[in-house]
Order: structure tokens, then sequence, then C-alpha cells
């Protein structure tokens, strides 16, 4: 099968949205008036963001899915995508599941796939995925101030926690094994969420990273500090029972792939935010509150500053 093939087979369907998509040496988007492009970027390398062997119906989801995040913690409504492959071989049985995974997802929230590239070597994935956000109203991470009050959406750690299974670091039981896969291998991204809350918080970031790795960007980029309360922390049964332990610490507070938002917002927006945690059905959790100073304390239960194994993942 060829590059151009493959490409036609497997990734070039009618797109709306779009004056000119997949077959030419570029794509033509027309942006809503009185809107601004948000753009980001997402690599997935096979062997540090996922196993080889990983199902490729739910690779091609979360391929998208970490990118969807992104553009809901900038508030922004997806619109445009391209994606470009480096494939160990043109498979058609792993492409038809990977672009059936991507597309269902990308059906769900509107994007258009418009561009992209296929090449040869070790299997990586990456998405330039493009939305739109009114002008003066894209979420930051530069704005949050002492005294607004840090929410989190769903649950943290499952995913790492279910990470942590599969390398052998730990042995959970094949029920909670199932309920945490799901976390790490169909994240759901806040795209709702982030545009329900534009106007209402003060600054957003997703949680790729740990939440203190990602929350510290928001510290550094706003010029404050925090403090978090370790027990409100919003996790499942599966991770409930291990707090008292490293690892069970570890995956709330630095494990990563929660692909959550955490945001701030003013003590006044607190049940504005219950609202909305209502009406879209989704869990936000008020976990602590933003303070004058640098860095972050968690505290425990005593209220006592707990000390910390890591603070969140490095690529480098």
């Amino acid at each position: 099968m060829s590059e151009f093939e493959l490409i036609r087979r497997y990734f070039t369907r009618p797109a709306t949205n779009v004056l000119l998509g997949v077959g030419d040496d570029a794509a033509l988007l027309q942006v809503t008036p009185g809107c601004v492009l948000a753009v980001s970027t997402d690599m997935l390398v096979s062997g540090t963001h996922f196993f080889a062997d990983a199902d490729p119906f739910l690779l091609g989801h979360k391929t998208l899915a970490v990118n969807l995040s992104d553009m809901a913690a900038m508030g922004a409504t997806p619109r445009w995508a391209t994606l470009a492959l480096c494939l160990p071989e043109a498979d058609d049985a792993w492409l038809s599941q990977f672009s059936a995974g991507f597309f269902a997802l990308a059906d769900e929230y509107g994007v258009a796939l418009v561009g992209g590239d296929t090449t040869r070597g070790p299997l990586n994935l990456s998405v330039t995925i493009m939305g739109e956000v009114q002008a003066g109203l894209a979420l930051r991470r530069s704005g949050a101030c002492a005294g607004d009050e840090i929410w989190v959406s769903g649950q943290l750690g499952d995913a790492a926690l279910a990470l942590a299974h599969l390398q052998g670091q730990i042995v959970l039981p094949a029920r909670d094994f199932s309920a945490c896969a799901t976390a790490l291998h169909q994240p759901q991204p806040r795209v709702a969420l982030g545009l329900a809350l534009s106007g209402i918080v003060s600054s957003a970031i997703d949680i790729s990273d740990g939440l203190l790795g990602d929350l510290g960007h928001i510290l550094q980029a706003s010029g404050v500090a925090a403090e978090i309360n370790f027990a409100a922390l919003p996790v499942s049964k599966c991770l409930f029972g291990l707090l008292d332990q490293a690892r069970g610490r570890h995956c709330v507070l630095a494990g990563g792939d929660d692909y959550e938002l955490c945001f701030t917002a003013p003590a006044g927006q607190h049940h504005e935010l219950l609202g909305i945690s209502k009406q879209l059905d989704l869990q936000l959790t008020c976990i602590g509150r933003i303070i004058e100073g640098q860095g972050c304390v968690v505290l425990d239960a005593s209220l006592l500053p707990m000390v910390l194994e890591s603070a969140g993942y490095e690529h480098f």
C-alpha cells in the first residue's frame, strides 16, 4: 500500500467547516468572525506514552483525546486537526481500528481532519488541533489571584494506578484494574466544562503530567502560591485505600494522564461552579486555595505540610 493510498483509504473523509481539506498542499480554513484561533500539538511515542501492543481503537481515541483536553483547558471549541503518523508498517487491520477510534471521537466533538503526514519508522503519533474561542475570552494559566479557590474536575490518579499495574509495580484486583484502565486508555476530554467556565474562572490547565506539576504551571505564570488539602482530593474507591502509601499519593498528586481540568476561581463563584457541576453531571471539587508567595504546600488531615516524593512527570 502506498502512502497516498493509505491516506485515501483510512484518513480522507468529507469535511465540514473547511474550505479545502485533505488532498492538497495545505488546508484552507475559515475562522468564525470575532473568534481567535487556538492551536496545540501533542505527540504520543510508543514505549513512552503507550505500549507497542496497545489496542489500536483505544489508541486512536486517546491520540485525539489528549489534544481535545488542551482545547478544553483554553475554553475553546475544537474545529480542525492534522495527524502525522510514523508507522513501522502499513498494517490494514491496525489502521482500520486506529482510524475508527480517532474518527469516533472526532465525530463526537465535530472535529474535521484536514491534513497531516505519514512516514515509515518507529510508531509515533502527532496531532495538531485547532479550535476557536471568542477574542478576549480564552482561559489562561496566568490569571490566578490570592484568595481564589482551586478546583479540579472528575477524579485523579486512576490512570496512573492502571499504568503502575501494567508495569508490574503493583497488583490490582481484576475489577479495580478494569475500572482504572478506562481512565488510562479512554480519557474523556472536558470540552463542555471548558466552555462553561469561560468568564467565570481566573485560570485553567489540563492535568496531563500530574496535579502538582500542572498546577505549578499556573502558579508560576500567575506569580502566586497554593495550599492543597490532601483529604479533599477526589479519588475513586480503587485508589482511596492506597492513599496512606507512597504509591497512592504519587498517583493522585503526580501520576499524570488524568486529562481532567484544574482551575482557579474567586470564592464568590463557588455556588455557580457547583451549578455547572450539576448541569454537566460532572464532579467538580474545591481542593484548596491560592495564596501569596511561591510554590505549593499539600496539607494533611491535621493541616500540616506533607513531605512529597515527587511533583509530576518530567519528559527529560
